[in-house]
């Protein structure tokens, strides 16, 4: 959630994920620049009754010094003391912190962006310290003090109740088309059980051949989805697959198919987890001289970028096409070869010019053609002439 502080013209966000422990733990250090003259380090117990980041917490802490535990429940009385760290010493950068004094008796450090936050949700009165309740919260490893009265807090409490319920969903709970909630508070459709699909390299012995990918099925697994916009802005799936569902899936959002779900599922058809790359049916089409001819010129923009385009109907059949230099007319088409490297281990890159000329030319001579890619379902997995 977004909010604008006006006075600093920044947007202030909290995430709605912050895990709220029911139990903190407390370490001491002794320190005399602190009013109470001790500095703590507070960590918390997971739903499990685990200590949290229990290893650099007992690093930290004075031996000497018992620790505590208190219930995680919203207090009221904290004072926000002064600001700490914010200087360089030789390579080490001191992040800066702000220190609060908890009315159970003790000093503890935020982050600038946890106290920009509060001021945003809460009073700081001089001789009073800051008004309304706090609770003890958790974004990833980092302690963030939230007030109850923030408008988050009442989506955050509700996310914690359901994971202090300890209430998952099991398997046979799940219904096609549902919308669910994560462990880490985000929303996905189930979408089914399916076999899911990766890949992993393989760098051959031999180091004038690169290294490729092979597909890796790894079993049945159950499938969630939401759309999302992918890097050439087209519209697409994040997946999010689960072998086991454990304590993965807290909540079902609504048991009604999402509207949109045929079409999130044929996105889905078409991703290389669902159906595996099948490189048995490549195609390589020759482009049309004219668009040929645009592309090349389109993407050297400013920098003089090349093109990489296929001359033959295989996958090692590639060469790059670019101007010949910055004040030339006329372009060069090349392939490059991997040959061991003249300075010992591994390889370096030999370019081997196959013609100059203009691009019509080269387009009449070569035939420039792109390789569209599918999938084991003859799916279209990656359309050439958009790389």
């Amino acid at each position: 959630m977004n909010r604008v502080n006006e006075e600093i013209g920044e947007v202030l966000t909290i995430k709605t994920n912050i895990f709220v422990p029911q139990k903190i733990k407390v370490g001491f250090q002794n320190r005399e620049n602190t009013y109470t003259k001790t500095l703590a380090y507070v960590t918390y117990y997971d739903v499990k009754g685990k200590v949290r980041k229990e290893t650099s917490w007992e690093n930290w802490r004075d031996k000497k010094i018992d620790p505590v535990d208190h219930e995680n429940i919203p207090t009221s009385g904290f004072v926000l003391n002064k600001k700490v760290g914010d200087y360089v010493s030789d390579w080490n950068h001191r992040q800066a912190y702000v220190r609060v004094y908890d009315p159970r008796g003790f000093e503890f450090e935020i982050t600038i962006e946890n106290l920009l936050y509060i001021l945003e949700n809460a009073n700081s009165i001089k001789g009073k310290g800051l008004e309304g309740e706090f609770i003890y919260g958790w974004d990833g490893k980092d302690l963030v003090l939230l007030p109850v009265e923030s408008p988050d807090y009442k989506e955050i409490s509700k996310y914690n109740n359901i994971l202090h319920e300890k209430s998952y969903i099991k398997s046979k709970e799940l219904i096609i088309g549902a919308t669910y909630r994560t462990k880490d508070n985000r929303e996905f459709v189930y979408m089914g059980r399916f076999e899911y699909w990766d890949t992993k390299w393989v760098s051959p012995e031999d180091v004038r051949q690169s290294s490729y990918t092979v597909n890796v099925n790894k079993g049945k697994q159950y499938i969630f989805a939401k759309k999302t916009i992918n890097y050439r802005k087209k519209e697409d799936l994040y997946l999010l697959n689960i072998k086991s569902l454990g304590d993965r899936i807290i909540e079902v959002i609504t048991e009604e198919c999402t509207d949109d779900y045929a079409e999130m599922f044929d996105l889905l058809e078409k991703s290389s987890h669902y159906s595996p790359y099948d490189e048995s049916k490549d195609e390589y089409i020759i482009y049309d001289k004219n668009r040929f001819i645009d592309k090349v010129k389109e993407k050297e923009g400013a920098w003089f970028y090349g093109t990489s385009v296929y001359i033959e109907n295989h996958k090692d059949g590639m060469a790059e096409v670019k101007r010949e230099n910055r004040e030339s007319e006329n372009y060069v088409i090349a392939t490059k070869t991997r040959v061991p490297s003249r300075w010992g281990s591994g390889y370096e890159t030999k370019e081997n010019i196959l013609y100059r000329g203009t691009l019509e030319e080269i387009w009449n001579k070569f035939q420039a053609r792109y390789r569209n890619k599918y999938l084991t379902n003859g799916k279209l997995h990656e359309n050439g002439d958009e790389n």
